[in-house]
């Protein structure tokens, strides 16, 4: 299915085409912003997420970056890691699957009060297919929060997102949403003088 009307083919390849599986076998057990970024990640999730909820974290790794302080009803996570999933100690269950070549989510409609994705939207070759499923698996008015820096493996990201800057990359995200159906969309950035940038996206169905 095309992804965003206008865009060629080529906008989703990346430079390496392996799979992605291959990739991600080893686990890496490393933060992929600084502290800074993660402390605004938790910030965004603190005001938008909701205690006692449901949350679904995707693209999830040994660390979610939830507030400590807030307890969720469930929080289940999806990655391409066993070993880093199964030391997420937020994680009430997990489970792995290439979103790049199976976008559709094991999950029940309506099952998430809300859903985060930090840092690896960059990844997606079918952004919108994956964020149609998210908004299926969302109970309406659920947010949706987007969150990235300016880091990548720059030979998994795809072709489009590596020819735009953040806040062009916040309109893409954007764009993504709007194509999978969300709505109320806003967008925001955190820019500090010294350190890693972040910027935000957040819709919801």
């Amino acid at each position: 299915m095309e992804q965003l009307p206008g865009l060629p083919p080529a906008a989703f390849d990346k430079a390496d085409p392996s799979p992605d599986a291959e990739f991600y076998v080893y686990p890496r057990f490393v933060t992929h912003i600084d502290d800074g970024a993660i402390a605004a990640v938790t910030q965004v999730y603190r005001e938008t997420l909701p205690p006692g909820g449901a949350v679904l974290d995707l693209m999830s790794s040994w660390v979610s970056h939830l507030p400590e302080d807030i307890v969720y009803a469930s929080v289940v996570g999806h990655g391409m890691n066993a070993e880093e999933l199964a030391a997420n100690p937020r994680l009430s269950k997990w489970f792995v699957r290439d979103l790049n070549v199976e976008p559709a989510l094991p999950l029940d409609d309506g099952a998430f009060d809300g859903a985060c994705l930090c840092v690896s939207v960059q990844y997606l070759q079918r952004p919108v297919d994956v964020f149609r499923n998210v908004a299926r698996v969302l109970r309406p008015g659920a947010p949706f929060v987007v969150s990235f820096s300016n880091r990548c493996f720059p030979t998994k990201a795809v072709e489009i997102w590596q020819s735009f800057s953040g806040p062009d990359q916040q309109r893409l995200v954007a764009a993504y949403m709007r194509a999978a159906g969300f709505t109320n969309i806003a967008a925001h950035a955190s820019t500090p003088p010294r350190g890693d940038p972040l910027w935000v996206v957040v819709g919801s169905v």
